[in-house]
């Protein structure tokens, strides 16, 4: 009896000690969570954060036909719907991470049940974070380096977070929120990125293979890295197409079939500033939409940030036509000018400088020496402390480096210096096409390759225009009502009375036609300089920088006039917008480059709307097509025709200046305005003959390949049609062997009535 009375006794203490110690820790939980929900154990995010998850969102740059020329970053992330996710990602998640996600509430008991009986037993049963709170985790980061208590609290902080975030979102929402947040390596964050980097596709486009590789990638993005660690990612994609074959998402064929296919990374690639299309142009935009930021503001009073506010940015470029000219650029200066330019200067001393002086050697050291200073390596030796003769020094000391060719980038051992010589042989070229009644930029290359050649020569750099100067001056004479384009004037030189007492007589290439009277029409189609000498004497520089200011350009112009020659050192963007304006009937629209900013939510914050300005009358516009039209038909342009086969009409000029060292072509179609410059990084470096170094040898044939994929492509839908009439009609003679027939009958010579102009 005493037995069982202690027997009880023991029962019953065994009994209040287990529910003492059950409610110590039910009370403990709930303290915890109490105290979690307070934030005694650190901050919790809030209903505005939980609504609203803050995390560094790259801004996209499309262009015009909704291609993502690229991103804006300090985290390469971008966010997608769920109705942008392949179904397969959404199954090998589910399957590989979270069976029960549909039926739990952002905790798995089941799941926690498996983890719990592991631990005891000692056997591995899986994880029991659902896929909620990982996402909880991903926004909301646990400590570096935490302790076992800061990860324990992490753990229940999480519970509560993710309960929270089912309670905000529904399901698909949490599973767009969960692949737009995880990192899987090489500078990826984000599905969106990550299937651009590894796969170059967008994430609804992933197939059932890649979308497993993905989601078995974000466990551990170093470690199963597809490109250093095809294999181990291989076995790991596996594991999770086991998973769906398990919860019966594929069938036992398809597994089979798939998991012996290997890793396939042909189409990756880090999606940097160095990648894709339009890298000069997305650096331009860069600068100017850090500029725009500072001026644009948030609502919470913050300026934007283009790195992590997650802007889309919508440009005017097309992405065929940006393809076809950075392709036309390549093209002709890898297969054409450049093997030209190294023959050129095969054995020739000092090469491949050009000096019109005794000391040629001091003044090669010259260049070499502020290339030097204006280098990479040079700025960060000096921000460094280095003393300048040292930095010379370390200059002539051979190191392993990359260096760029034409055949693809080679791996080489050579000093700074010698690398500077080395690039001082390669020619460069800038390419910018705009539409004209819009000014929307369609093509831009700034250079031939911007890893190496980083400088922009399209908006940054200026350089002699040459010949392409002289349309502003025939407008002038067009406008003015004197001239019209079969107007003659004496093919003489003019000498030019200058203000301190000496005289500007302007040379002239070639003997034709001395002492004759010749046609406007034809003297710009031939370049003719004693033409443009007389017109600049008549109208004075002033009146033609006047009307320059009207076309858009803004550099400075200096008003000498030698400008009629083409003196003045203009960008091509400049010089693109200005002859724009001739296709534009006589108004001058500023070249376009977005049209709108979104912030990530869609809402467009602006739009662009380019300035316009009339700079000419519509006939004289007409005119000036009809005079530039003489180029390509048998002036300076015409191996359009001859050797490009062209026979639609084009309005052109080509430009060469002193000594070769530019080379221009501007060429003109209803809808389309292109201009092209090639040329030495140094205006020493050209080529020592016209033949070889004038811009219809340098610069036109860029234009005509670009052309010729363009007219190609009948997607793009550029007709090859004439330029239109003016409104009201137009009566005056532009065929002047009509004109010559006719001018006898005509008192003032034009063809035309005066009434009628």
């Amino acid at each position: 009896m005493i037995r069982i009375k202690e027997k009880t006794k023991n029962i019953f203490n065994y009994i209040v000690r287990f529910w003492i110690i059950y409610c110590f820790f039910l009370v403990s939980v709930i303290m915890i969570f109490f105290g979690i929900e307070n934030e005694w154990f650190g901050k919790m995010p809030s209903f505005e954060e939980l609504e609203n998850p803050k995390s560094n969102l790259a801004s996209e740059v499309y262009s015009a036909d909704h291609k993502l020329l690229g991103t804006y970053y300090y985290e390469n992330r971008s966010n997608v719907d769920y109705s942008e996710l392949s179904p397969h990602l959404v199954k090998a998640l589910i399957a590989a991470e979270d069976i029960r996600f549909e039926s739990h509430s952002g905790i798995d008991g089941k799941a926690l049940i498996r983890v719990a009986f592991g631990l005891i037993s000692g056997g591995n049963k899986g994880g029991g974070s659902t896929i909620t709170q990982q996402l909880a985790k991903n926004l909301f980061p646990r400590k570096r380096n935490p302790s076992i208590f800061d990860l324990s609290i992490s753990k229940f902080k999480e519970w509560v977070t993710a309960v929270k975030l089912e309670y905000n979102y529904s399901k698909d929402e949490i599973i767009a929120m969960y692949f737009n947040t995880v990192p899987f390596g090489s500078q990826s964050h984000g599905i969106k990125a990550a299937s651009k980097t590894f796969f170059n596709k967008v994430p609804d486009s992933l197939n059932l293979e890649e979308a497993a590789l993905m989601v078995g990638v974000v466990n551990a993005p170093s470690f199963y890295n597809p490109v250093r660690h095809p294999e181990r990612a291989q076995k790991k994609r596996n594991v999770v197409l086991a998973q769906m074959l398990k919860y019966n998402y594929i069938s036992q064929n398809i597994y089979d079939s798939i998991s012996d296919l290997p890793v396939d990374m042909t189409n990756y690639g880090i999606l940097d500033h160095t990648a894709g299309y339009a890298k000069y142009f997305r650096e331009y935009i860069r600068a100017q939409l850090k500029q725009w930021c500072k001026k644009n503001f948030k609502a919470d009073g913050k300026p934007y940030n283009i790195y992590k506010d997650g802007l889309k940015i919508y440009t005017t470029i097309n992405s065929k036509m940006q393809q076809y000219a950075e392709e036309a650029v390549k093209e002709h200066i890898s297969e054409d000018v450049q093997p030209s330019f190294f023959k050129h200067w095969e054995g020739q001393p000092h090469a491949p400088f050009v000096f019109e002086t005794d000391s040629v050697q001091n003044a090669i050291d010259y260049i070499l020496e502020l290339s030097m200073k204006r280098s990479e390596r040079y700025r960060k030796l000096r921000l460094a402390g280095t003393p300048t003769d040292t930095i010379k020094m370390i200059f002539d000391i051979p190191v392993k480096m990359k260096i760029f060719s034409w055949n693809g980038s080679i791996d080489t051992v050579m000093t700074p210096m010698d690398s500077i010589k080395y690039y001082k042989y390669f020619l460069r070229a800038g390419l910018m096409s705009m539409e004209p009644q819009t000014g929307f930029v369609r093509a831009y290359v700034g250079g031939i390759d911007y890893i190496y050649f980083k400088y922009d020569h399209v908006t940054q750099g200026q350089r002699q225009v040459g010949s392409t100067f002289k349309p502003f001056l025939y407008t002038l004479a067009m406008q003015a009502g004197e001239f019209s384009p079969c107007s003659k004037l004496p093919n003489v030189q003019p000498i030019i009375d200058l203000y301190d007492g000496s005289t500007w007589e302007p040379g002239n290439s070639g003997s034709k036609k001395i002492g004759e009277e010749i046609t406007l029409k034809y003297a710009l189609a031939t370049s003719n300089n004693w033409i443009s000498g007389q017109l600049i004497k008549k109208y004075s520089p002033q009146s033609v920088i006047k009307i320059a200011r009207k076309m858009g350009v803004k550099s400075y112009i200096p008003a000498v006039y030698s400008i009629a020659l083409g003196s003045a050192d203009l960008k091509l963007s400049e010089m693109v917008g200005a002859m724009n304006t001739f296709a534009n009937k006589g108004v001058y629209v500023e070249p376009v480059f977005i049209t709108r900013i979104e912030d990530k939510h869609g809402n467009i914050i602006e739009r662009f709307v380019p300035e316009k300005q009339e700079a000419m009358n519509e006939q004289t516009a007409y005119l000036m097509l009809e005079l530039l039209k003489g180029v390509v038909d048998y002036g300076t342009g015409n191996r359009l025709q001859w050797k490009y086969g062209f026979r639609n009409p084009i309005a052109g000029k080509t430009g060469t200046t002193n000594n070769q060292s530019d080379g221009w072509f501007m060429g003109i179609v209803p809808e389309l305005t292109t201009g092209i410059w090639v040329g030495g990084e140094d205006r020493s470096v050209h080529f020592r003959t016209i033949t070889l170094g004038q811009g219809a040898n340098m610069a036109l044939p860029i234009w005509a390949k670009y052309m010729k994929k363009i007219y190609a492509d009948e997607s793009l839908g550029i007709s090859m049609g004439d330029f239109e009439k003016p409104l009201g009609g137009f009566s005056i003679e532009t065929d002047c062997d009509k004109f010559e027939k006719t001018q006898n009958n005509n008192s003032n010579g034009f063809g035309f009535n005066n009434d009628e102009f």
